[in-house]
Order: C-alpha cells, then structure tokens, then sequence
C-alpha cells in the first residue's frame, strides 16, 4: 500500500517537472514514505533521514520530509529531534505533497541566486488533518517499461479495532471509491502494457459495504470484481489483505466463475488461539478461519493460501502457540509472514498485561518459521515435473541474465528467454527443480 501510494505522489513530482533519480545524493527533494505496523518500520524510517541529514551542509536547500503513517501518528513531534526535517505529511494529504515541496524548494534556489548562505531557512509544513475524499487522489502511475504488474488503491481506511493495530487512527474510516473509476484505472494500465493488477485495501473485501448496496446478493467488492473482470487485455487479478469477516458466501462462489482471479489469497490468521483471537480483538474464531479456508480450496482446488501470525502477543501462552502451530500444520500455507509483536503507542495491546520477553518471542518466532519454510519448500518440491502458467514480468531481480515471472499461485518461477518477446505473455514452464522458495524450469512456447 505505501509503495502505490508513493508512485502516487512521484507521479504528481514528473507531471510538475521533476526527474526521479536512482540516487538520494543527487535528489533536491527526499521524502521517505512511513509504516507504523511495526515499530521496527518506523526506527528504521527515523534512522534513514537522520543519516541524510548530513547532507544539509553540503546541499542546503535539499527538501527533506516524512509522509504516510508515522508522519500522521506523530506530527509535529517529529520536527523535535530531525532539525533539518521540512515536511511531514499524513496520509490522507498525498495530493499535496508536491504543492508542499516545491513551493519550499522554489523559495530556496530563489534566495540562493542571491546568496548561497540563505538557502536554508528553516520553514516547516506540516499537514496531517483529515481530508473528505481523499481517497479518490490516489489514481495516477508511472509505469515503466515493459511494466506487466500494478497495484490499483481501491479504498482508504479501517473501521476495526484489532487491539494491536495503529492503523484505524493513521488511515482513518473506510472509505471506497466508485467502481467505475476503479474500472477506468484499470482500463489505463491495460492500454500502457499491464497484464496483472492487485486491487489494494486496508480490509479489501470490506470495500463499500458502508457506502455502496448489495445487488444481488453481492457485496460491493464482488461487483467490482466482476467489474474489473470485464477490462480487455487484463489477464489476472489479485486482492489483498482480506478479513475473515467479509469471507461472505458470494465472495466465495467468484472464485468458480471468475477465471482472471489468481489461485491465490493472502488471508491473515494472525493467530490460531481463540483466546489470543479475542484479545486481538479479531471477530473470529480458529474453527471459522480453517473452515474459510477449506470452502476457499473447494471453490478453487489449486488455491494457493499465505498469512500473517503475530507470536509473542501479551498473554500468549506455550499452548496458545502451539495451537498457532498446530493450524499452520492443519492448513498447510504456501507461505507466511511471521512478526514477533511490536508494541504500538496508544493501543489496547500496549497496555495489556502479560507482556512478554523478547527471547520469548524470538524463539517462537524461530520455531513457527522453521515450520513454515519446511511446509513451503515441501509444496514447491512437488511442483517439479509439472506445467505451470507464468506471466513473464522480465528479468530476474537477482540474476538480470535470466527472466522470471509468477505463476497464478504467487510462485516465483526463474527461466531464460527473450526480455523483449516474452514480458508480459502468459505461457507454460516445464518445472525442473526447486530451491528454496523459487521454482526453475523451462518455457514451453507454441
């Protein structure tokens, strides 16, 4: 969600008449995009500007700023401790950081014609108000060449209250934008090369339900998944992240007769204790996420299923988690992201008792990843042999000599090939070995 939101704002800076470069020392203007999920997310973010700081002395008029999550939890504290900070902006403001920004850069290299020594003169904005509709003011790409993948924002916002989440009061409420406009973003992308899009929400199968009606039987987010079916020349569609609570019957049943939905969900367990569950404040038990789960497989056989687990949540007993391991072991994930728990400032979690160690949780973290990478490597290993459908996304991040794309059920598949003739197609790959979590192989073309 933060990387679409960032090529929002760096859209807004190329149509203004900025360049993007690979390189912060060469850059006029930084803003580093926040998370608060997780305090190491927001340490890491803090460490970074204060590191480029260093740079003020050599380029005084450099724009440094902060957007998204962190900016709106913290706001005008941030200044305290980054004095070369300019700009914190919060996350239902994207659409005017550029404004921001380049009226301050525009002072800056005025003074400096006159003298260098005023280049820097210490004014700050900050904006993290909420704004009506802001939703709607991430619409904008900078595809690349050859791009085959996009992210499309359907929704701003999170009306739950999980107990360790941050992000209802960074994000705000729910709030989706109209299907036509999803429908007509997706058309774009299409026209520019693009094969595949994920739609993206805070809880993305909750899109609408407070603002638009059921037709039919059909929740908001199925209308617009047959919406966005309907695109020509778009050839898969992903979603993420979901919640139990809106694994209705009629998003189910899309899974039998819309064929452009990937064989994939990422469906965040968090956990498969129900008393842990209740004090995540998750509405749900572990019996009603395994039994989601197995319609989900029924409806589509060769569905692939990753998650999300806290371990080491206040209170989480050896049997708590050994009941998470025990579901990790029933359902068999293709994957999981494993997070050991993060405090997070002005949550019911927080203050909760029973905080444990961090050994604790580092070790539980260990084990329950041990379990998930032997489940992973064992599902890929069993893909040797056979025929899988990849769509070609170009070269390989690790080895520019070889392609790589991924398959309907989110695998990695590395191959050699033609970069010019065969990124963006959807064709076969002979599966010839598996390392790890990539699978290797040969295309079969036509």
């Amino acid at each position: 969600m933060n990387e679409r939101d960032s090529e929002q704002v760096a859209r807004m800076f190329v149509e203004g008449g900025y360049t993007v470069t690979s390189s912060e020392f060469d850059a006029d203007a930084i803003l580093v995009n926040t998370c608060s999920v997780r305090d190491q997310a927001e340490q890491k973010a803090l460490g970074k500007m204060g590191i480029m700081g260093k740079q003020r002395r050599k380029k005084p008029h450099v724009v440094y700023g902060y957007m998204g999550c962190m900016a709106q939890s913290r706001g005008n504290e941030l200044f305290k401790n980054t004095p070369h900070l300019d700009v914190v902006v919060g996350t239902q403001k994207y659409h005017k950081v550029f404004q921001y920004v380049d009226s301050i850069l525009s002072k800056r290299l005025e003074r400096r014609m006159d003298d260098p020594s005023l280049s820097f003169t210490g004014e700050s904005i900050c904006d993290i108000e909420e704004e009506k509709d802001s939703q709607n003011t991430i619409r904008d790409h900078v595809t690349k060449k050859n791009q085959t993948t996009a992210f499309v924002s359907i929704m701003q916002g999170c009306n739950m209250r999980c107990s360790f989440c941050i992000v209802p009061d960074t994000r705000g409420k729910e709030r989706g934008r109209p299907i036509s406009d999803i429908v007509d973003e997706c058309r774009g992308l299409v026209s520019k090369g693009v094969r595949e899009v994920t739609l993206l929400g805070q809880i993305v199968n909750l899109y609408g339900r407070t603002e638009f009606p059921k037709v039919d039987g059909k929740s908001p987010f199925v209308q617009l998944l047959e919406a966005v079916h309907e695109v020509k020349g778009l050839e898969r569609i992903r979603f993420t992240s979901p919640h139990p609570i809106g694994y209705r019957s009629d998003l189910v049943e899309a899974f039998t007769y819309l064929p452009k939905l990937c064989s994939h969900i990422h469906f965040p367990m968090q956990s498969g204790s129900d008393a842990i569950l209740k004090k995540m404040r998750r509405p749900y038990k572990h019996e009603k996420f395994v039994e989601i789960c197995n319609r989900m497989k029924a409806a589509r056989p060769d569905l692939a299923i990753t998650t999300d687990i806290i371990v080491g949540f206040p209170g989480e007993t050896d049997e708590d988690f050994q009941a998470t391991v025990a579901t990790v072991k029933e359902l068999e994930f293709d994957n999981a992201f494993v997070f050991r728990y993060s405090k997070r400032r002005n949550t019911p979690a927080a203050e909760m008792e029973g905080q444990l160690p961090e050994s604790v949780k580092e070790d539980r973290n260990q084990e329950l990843l041990k379990v998930v990478n032997e489940l992973a490597m064992k599902k890929n290993e069993v893909l040797v042999g056979t025929r899988q459908q990849v769509l070609c996304t170009g070269p390989s991040k690790t080895n520019k000599e070889r392609l790589m794309g991924r398959t309907g059920q989110n695998k990695v598949v590395i191959f050699d090939g033609d970069e010019q003739r065969m990124t963006g197609e959807v064709f076969e790959v002979l599966i010839e070995e598996a390392t790890g979590f990539s699978l290797y192989g040969t295309p079969v073309l036509k």
